[in-house]
């Protein structure tokens, strides 16, 4: 007697046939994927969700500035982002999606200024279709 492999109930009809229903089938192959590691890019994209959520979090106003500490405590890592643009200043801001920072040592410490995606300042960001 042959056994559907996710549910371990016998089988009836074909020969070849080894789950007993289609939900089997699928929470069987559920189940399989869900313990392989995940791919880097499953890694990369929720650390840049991660990265964007945090940022936005803590820049409520549309410009802020926060301790670099207290944001890499959140899980924030600065590695992770999406594009750059540099202003007048030559300085570089470091964009995760729409809400972007930049690195400044202030009284001996570094802090993060937050911004919002501005278009009229930064241009128009590619469309994603």
């Amino acid at each position: 007697m042959r056994l559907c492999l996710a549910c371990k109930e016998p089988i009836n009809g074909r020969i070849d046939k080894i789950y007993c229903s289609d939900y089997c089938k699928s929470n069987y192959h559920y189940q399989k994927n869900k313990q392989k590691d995940p791919s880097n890019f499953v890694k990369i994209d929720k650390q840049l969700k991660l990265n964007r959520r945090l940022l936005h979090h803590f820049n409520q106003a549309g410009k802020s500035t926060i301790r670099k500490e207290k944001l890499l405590e959140a899980g924030f890592d600065p590695k992770f982002y999406t594009h750059t643009w540099s202003n007048q200043r030559n300085q570089t801001y470091h964009f995760c999606y729409d809400v972007g920072f930049l690195e400044l040592p202030e009284n001996g410490k570094i802090k993060y200024v937050l911004i919002d995606y501005q278009p009229q300042y930064m241009g128009k960001l590619p469309d994603l279709q």
